[in-house]
């Protein structure tokens, strides 16, 4: 049986940006208070952003900056210490997928008590936090889907883990995917972003709770992304546009499946390494994908998707795009330690291998260093 479910009012395409007053006058029509929440005092000038308190009077408008990457818990307690007095009914998040999940966890925090930070730890591992507050996903890159998703990824570098801050109720009201917001991306951080769209796709088509809605989206997701790719190399204006409609599809297809062992495994990579997170999964997609091919489910639409043949292409056409936006193409290149592979393996795989009972026919994943 087939369900899928995702409630995002999603809006997408050149200056959709300007719907957001609109937006935060449907969302609260007898005033209220809304946090913008961006990636940088640059963002926060774009004129839609700066003019937002004139355009959607009464309602009252206070803007913070979250330049941060990869959240850690304290940022995320420290940020929800800063802005909890002005209790926002809504939160604007404008920036990549970092803000976004800083963004979509503050609207369940500030229905929270939390002395400190040991307590907001313990809050997120019950999984008890429920909205208080609304939110509105601006991506300005093209990768994480995080604006039509319902989690967020908080670090936590003291601990030596990643923690997952998930309500079915958190998803965003609505979400402005606004290409224009990512025209100014390096070359290296565009395609590190597309690539981590094309693995939510791939990952989400393989994931045990696949349905037909998802793989379809999923395979639309992986065909406009690789298709479109090369072009950002050239600067071609219509490949943000192809990125940034990728990527949500991409969101779509695994906001109901969750991602798999290639996020599970990139995790540690980039917390003990500084690798990109899309670089990191990316370099796993080929490895999974060759232990996982004989259980995929029409893998011939995948790979053709993918416009590769088998695992092997696909490690090629990954390895290319890497080196040629200058970035390492394995673990050895980003300054990763053969004596470590066995502990990052540890925190990467949180079940038990074999499995049980033990079958012949699965092998396990070899690692290339």
């Amino acid at each position: 049986m087939n369900r899928y479910y995702n409630p995002v009012h999603t809006i997408q395409g050149p200056g959709c940006l300007a719907e957001l007053p609109a937006l935060l006058r449907q969302m609260l029509p007898g005033g209220g208070r809304t946090l913008v929440l961006a990636w940088s005092r640059e963002a926060l000038r774009h004129p839609v952003l700066a003019n937002l308190a004139a355009s959607c009077a009464p309602i009252k408008v206070e803007s913070l900056e979250f330049t941060a990457s990869n959240p850690t818990v304290e940022q995320l307690y420290d940020t929800w210490l800063r802005t909890k007095d002005h209790a926002p009914d809504v939160v604007v998040a404008v920036g990549g997928g970092s803000i976004l999940d800083v963004g979509k966890s503050l609207c369940c925090l500030y229905g929270a008590e939390l002395a400190d930070v040991d307590a907001l730890r313990a809050r997120i591992a019950a999984g008890d936090l429920q909205p208080a507050a609304r939110w509105i996903g601006v991506p300005t890159t093209a990768g994480t889907g995080s604006e039509v998703t319902c989690w967020a990824t908080i670090w936590d570098p003291e601990q030596d883990t990643k923690r997952s801050l998930e309500n079915h109720d958190n998803y965003a009201a609505a979400a402005l995917v606004d290409p224009e917001l990512a025209a100014g991306m390096p070359v290296r951080l565009a395609v590190s972003s597309a690539l981590d769209a094309v693995a939510h796709a791939v990952e989400s088509y393989w994931a045990r709770h696949t349905n037909a809605v998802s793989r379809a989206l999923a395979l639309e997701a992986i065909r406009t992304v690789m298709g479109s790719i090369d072009q950002l190399f050239a600067g071609v204006p219509a490949a943000h546009d192809a990125m940034a409609r990728g990527s949500m599809l991409a969101g779509l297809a695994f906001s109901n499946t969750k991602t798999t062992a290639c996020h599970s495994i990139s995790y540690p990579l980039t917390m003990h390494y500084g690798i990109p997170h899309g670089a990191a999964v990316a370099m796993l997609l080929a490895p999974v994908l060759a232990c996982n091919a004989p259980a995929v489910q029409d893998l011939d639409a995948l790979l053709d998707a993918l416009g590769v043949s088998d695992a092997a292409g696909l490690q090629r056409r990954i390895t290319g795009l890497l080196v040629r936006s200058a970035q390492p193409a394995s673990l050895e290149g980003w300054g990763v330690a053969r004596s470590d592979l066995a502990h990052l393996a540890g925190l990467g795989i949180s079940t038990r291998w074999p499995p049980s009972p033990a079958r012949a026919d699965v092998r396990p994943l070899r690692w290339k260093y």
